[in-house]
């Protein structure tokens, strides 16, 4: 787990209001959504219960917590939720072993991020062990820090993951652009006082106030991210 330091240059320069960026990881950065469809579906499919499109919208975005509860009412499956935790988790780490791909654009968004001093963070509703196999593709070093969702104490949709980000920075919530790809995240992040940038990638994410939908990383630069924030200050 990286650190942030304590010299980290905050804000994207040239006078802009924006002092970091906040990144989910899966669905957003890494094409993993899938990965965790699979695991959900194939396991539940094995235990005698079939899982459709609408079950996959429910649980896309996690966090785990709600997803565990969800499989279990809808299946009424004879698995405690610290058993079927330990056996999605490691089906999901399985399917990681061929690597991790990344969604498009979001190497180009982290390489412009690093290229003009712009602090990025990763935050995920994945436990610890998930984000650092992610980060081996992914690559540590573009972030100041990660935060996973079993190091807070309420993970999305609850704001505390966002605020933990942006409390490290020592920064202000309306000068920190999220970038998420589903509901429970943007949820998330409004609530921390965040403008968001949402790239749907399973479930639909309708347009409304301090929220930017768009339907690429590609569509993501540095003078959308500043004039997030530049509105807000």
């Amino acid at each position: 787990m990286t650190t942030v330091s304590t010299t980290t240059r905050l804000g994207g320069g040239e006078g802009s209001g924006l002092q970091a960026v906040l990144l989910d990881m899966d669905g957003t950065l890494v094409d993993t959504e899938d990965f965790w469809w699979q695991a959900e579906a194939s396991l539940f499919a094995e235990l005698g219960h079939r899982l459709d499109q609408a079950d996959r919208a429910q649980v896309v975005g996690g966090p785990m917590t709600r997803v565990i509860d969800y499989l279990l009412a809808r299946t009424g499956v004879g698995l405690s939720p610290a058993e079927l935790t330990v056996l999605i988790n490691q089906r999901f780490v399985d399917l990681l072993a061929g690597g991790v791909p990344l969604m498009p654009g979001a190497e180009l968004l982290l390489n412009t991020l690093n290229a003009h001093g712009v602090p990025a963070a990763l935050v995920s509703a994945s436990h610890r062990h998930i984000i650092d196999i992610v980060l081996e593709s992914l690559g540590a070093h573009h972030f100041a820090f990660t935060v996973a969702g079993d190091e807070v104490v309420r993970t999305k949709p609850h704001p505390d993951p966002y605020l933990a980000a942006v409390a490290r920075f020592g920064a202000e919530p309306a000068r920190c652009v999220v970038v998420e790809d589903a509901p429970t995240g943007v949820l998330a992040a409004e609530a921390a006082g965040c403008p968001v940038i949402a790239v749907p990638s399973v479930a639909a994410i309708e347009p409304g106030p301090g929220r930017t939908v768009l339907s690429s990383l590609e569509q993501v630069d540095l003078e959308l991210l500043r004039s997030l924030t530049a509105a807000r200050v």
